[in-house]
């Protein structure tokens, strides 16, 4: 990707390309252009966040608010100091348009996004995208449906790192406070029947003959974040064998509300509560898919996967992948 363009489709994107577009978009190119299945989308670069907050002249407006600030990030006393500053940032930064220029090449982008999926006002979700790993810490935005939205939602994105938790990241590090470029993936939304998370080594020992599969019904919001107890199952990766499953109540789930066109969290009626969210067959294809992307990446991966109501076969789609943190755990006699 030329270093100084805004925009660009996935697939003219690979991992190389971290510093410029953040390792979410960076990732989901390198995935489409290796043929997994993806999402169709787009990304925002490193570069379009500094154009906004220069252009519109916010990152003058965010230093003078920065001058004087002084929290330290360890005391509980003093958290409500980094609250305001994320109040007053973030809503300065979210009055802002997005400069003409710039709008205008995302809605061209955003409309070629429908034309390809021949969806009119297609939903999208806006994702954050760090040069650098930092789950959870930035916001995304799910079913964003019309080019006002978009851009406004893009813009939160971006506001988003000046939240409480992101401010608080960066004071405790002895980083600037005032600026903290991430890439944004406009990515077309799924029609989630179930999704969840898939490590293809155990994250825990490290050993790299299982692989682990969390799933839940519905968008993958539930399982990622730990808000449900998911279905779990372990996977032999050679012989693609189910060596232990555990069904779990599932509860709620992150579904797609059409009457008030938001993502809700509802109750799972009592006769799905305990049953699988997967098929054995799409365990085994998930854990193939897995072991691939693991071999394509020549890294152990902790992946993001949902199954696509919206697709009559083959409708295990990748939301994510990045390098698998192993927590070996040591036992030490005596301990």
């Amino acid at each position: 990707m030329d270093a100084g363009k805004l925009i660009c489709w996935f697939d003219e994107l690979s991992q190389g390309d971290n510093e410029l577009v953040g390792k979410k978009c960076a990732n989901l190119g390198e995935l489409t252009r290796a043929g997994f299945q993806v999402p169709p989308g787009f990304a925002l670069s490193l570069e379009a966040y500094k154009k906004f907050l220069t252009d519109t002249g916010a990152i003058e407006e965010i230093r003078r608010c920065f001058t004087a600030f002084d929290a330290d990030p360890d005391n509980p006393k003093e958290l409500p100091k980094f609250q305001e500053a994320s109040r007053t940032v973030r809503g300065l930064i979210e009055s802002k348009a997005m400069p003409e220029n710039m709008e205008h090449t995302v809605a061209q982008y955003y409309d070629e996004l429908c034309q390809k999926t021949g969806i009119k006002d297609i939903p999208v979700a806006t994702r954050s995208a760090g040069a650098t790993s930092h789950p959870g810490q930035y916001e995304t935005y799910l079913y964003i449906k019309g080019k006002p939205d978009v851009m406004k939602n893009i813009i939160k994105v971006w506001s988003s790192t000046f939240n409480p938790r992101s401010l608080i990241a960066r004071a405790r590090k002895g980083l600037p406070l005032d600026y903290d470029p991430i890439g944004v993936a406009v990515v077309k939304m799924v029609n989630a029947r179930a999704a969840g998370i898939m490590f293809t080594a155990e994250p825990t020992t490290g050993d790299s003959s299982k692989i682990i599969i969390e799933g839940n019904w519905g968008l993958g919001e539930s399982a990622v974040s730990g808000a449900v107890n998911p279905d779990s199952w372990v996977v032999d990766k050679n012989k693609f064998e189910i060596i232990e499953r555990k069904l779990s109540a599932k509860l709620v789930e992150h579904v797609f509300d059409p009457v008030t066109c938001k993502v809700s969290k509802v109750d799972i009626a009592a006769d799905r509560q305990e049953l699988p969210c997967l098929t054995d067959e799409e365990l085994v294809e998930i854990a193939r898919t897995g072991r691939s992307i693991e071999q394509h990446c020549r890294l152990p991966q902790d992946i993001e996967w949902a199954i696509d109501s919206d697709l009559p076969a083959n409708n295990i789609v990748i939301l994510q992948t990045r390098p698998e943190k192993i927590r070996i755990e040591l036992r030490l006699a005596g301990f």
